[in-house]
């Protein structure tokens, strides 16, 4: 099994995602432990000392100018586990959860939280042995709460998933020979503070938009390879007039996939333009590749970032401890709400490629296609309600695409009087994604088809690759069962892994489209 080793080097959104989905045991050199050690003993210290330091020695939140004594900081912890543990609703799926913890055992061996050794010993044994909290999904504000419930199960508090099982904390730790962790200063507060719920969500999402941009970019060489398209419109030297990034890669990849459609050839020159959701697919999903960027960029600074408060900082005559923000989400919750804008924009122009393959008054047009993709159209519908579902789950994400990092809240008795909702805009980016990728699975299932009703004549070798896959799959529909079970059986196809390599295989000459979207 493949062990992730933290050290001293940056660190890629991905070694969450091999973690938390892929069961990737992960452990920490002996300079990150060493870290961890070192400011420990200072908080230690810290804790013993007359002066006030906020949550080290003081109550919390509205609550930061009692000072507390030596033997009440263990009870601070416990409490704070226990008051903090109030998210509701349905329970959040194992590979959010373990993403969260993943990126909590990151924050913590950076040395400035002065979190217990222990507790980041316990977060990998839970990780390791596959052991993890049931943690309700609603009820954050960007922190806090879905931590709160995961420190509880350390203790031995709670239920969680353990070899397909649930059962209680307690039991999970003696099945794995491990005791629950003994709190003491400050370890409750760096267990709910912080961005690692946030910032492991926000990884899960980036692996689900980076693969949804390929599906989405070969989906669309489909339905334009079907629909007879200009090829003029990707053409390298007038995509190069307007130099955005993600353009350039989406055009690379749409030429390599469609270049050689003896289909599109005989087509060429037969009308002067095509509709926007196929002559702008370059612009339109290169803007969305580009937002993509963007936001793994802000998303892996924050998991390299120190996100407790207070941190601990290190200088040459010991440790000093310093109240500040880093608890804040700002960066986490913008980029996951600009990543749902562009979730529903690959979404939005897929649906409108979907109406036109299913449309006789388009599809007929260049194509030939009967009304619907059904030999038998009248007394078959073919795929005419798929295009229904394709729009239903557009306007989903055209609601979930409103930002939630604008919502603001008063709590804590003003102490905490701007609030990011990070956790909620990863949360609601997660279920646009499964929105997303179904309507990409109704694109791939229209074009597919129809492929299967034009003449014999070859499409391009990219797009055909796309076709034979998912024949693999799913048969040509003819109404013999419900639509439902052939666009969730190329929807789980698609969720769980990147395109297949027969169609990656054709895309030689743009190695950087392959590196975005492969790995």
């Amino acid at each position: 099994m493949k062990t992730v080793t933290l050290g001293n080097g940056p660190l890629s959104w991905r070694i969450i995602v091999e973690v938390a989905c892929h069961g990737a045991q992960l452990a920490l050199d002996d300079g990150r432990w060493a870290k961890v050690r070192e400011a420990r003993q200072a908080v230690e210290a810290f804790a013993r000392e007359d002066t006030r330091y906020y949550g080290i020695n003081t109550g919390l939140g509205a609550l930061c100018q009692v000072r507390l004594a030596p033997d009440q900081l263990v009870r601070l912890s416990y409490h704070t586990l226990m008051s903090h543990a109030c998210c509701v609703g349905a329970p959040l799926r194992d590979d959010q959860v373990r993403a969260i913890m993943a990126t909590a055992v990151v924050n913590y061996s950076h040395g400035h939280s002065g979190i217990s050794p222990q507790i980041v010993e316990r977060l990998l044994d839970f990780l390791n042995h596959g052991v993890t909290p049931v943690v309700p999904g609603q009820g954050s504000v960007g922190y806090l709460t879905h931590m709160a419930h995961i420190g509880l199960a350390m203790i031995g508090i709670g239920e969680v998933r353990h070899e397909g099982r649930v059962m209680s904390a307690e039991a999970a730790l003696a099945r794995i020979g491990k005791p629950p962790v003994a709190l003491g200063a400050k370890d409750g507060l760096s267990l709910v503070n912080g961005t690692p719920a946030m910032t492991g969500l926000a990884c899960l999402a980036l692996d689900g938009a980076n693969r949804l941009s390929a599906w989405a970019d070969v989906g669309a060489a489909m339905s334009f390879d079907a629909l007879g398209g200009q090829l003029a419109a990707f053409d390298a030297d007038v995509l190069a007039l307007k130099p955005q990034l993600g353009m350039q890669i989406c055009g690379a990849t749409l030429r390599e996939l469609l270049h050689d459609s003896p289909w599109l050839a005989a087509r060429r020159g037969g009308h002067l333009q095509d509709a926007l959701s196929l002559r702008a697919i370059p612009q339109v999903h290169g803007a969305c590749r580009d937002q993509l960027a963007h936001a793994a960029q802000q998303i892996e600074r924050e998991l390299n970032g120190a996100t407790d408060n207070p941190l601990l900082l290190k200088s040459g005559d010991g440790y000093r401890v310093v109240s500040q923000a880093n608890p804040h989400g700002e960066s986490i919750a913008l980029a996951c709400d600009q990543l749902a804008m562009a979730v529903a924009e690959w979404s939005a122009i897929s649906e409108r490629r979907i109406y036109r393959l299913v449309t006789p008054e388009v599809s007929s047009l260049h194509s030939g296609l009967p009304p619907f993709l059904s030999a038998e159209s009248g007394m078959k519908s073919g795929l005419m309600i798929a295009q229904y579902t394709a729009a239903s789950l557009a306007a989903d994400n055209k609601r979930l695409a409103q930002p939630a990092v604008i919502d603001n809240y008063l709590t804590s008795a003003l102490q905490e009087d701007h609030l990011s909702l990070g956790d909620s805009a990863a949360l609601k980016l997660d279920v646009a994604l499964d929105n997303a990728f179904r309507i990409i699975a109704i694109e791939w299932l229209c074009a597919a088809q129809a492929f299967d009703l034009l003449p014999s004549e070859r499409f391009a070798t990219g797009t055909s690759a796309a076709w034979r896959w998912l024949r693999t799959l799913v048969g040509v529909y003819e109404e013999e069962h419900p639509l439902s079970r052939d666009i969730e059986r190329a929807f789980s196809a698609m969720r769980s892994a990147a395109i297949p390599e027969s169609v990656a295989a054709t895309l030689s000459t743009a190695p950087e489209a392959r590196a975005l979207t492969l790995t």
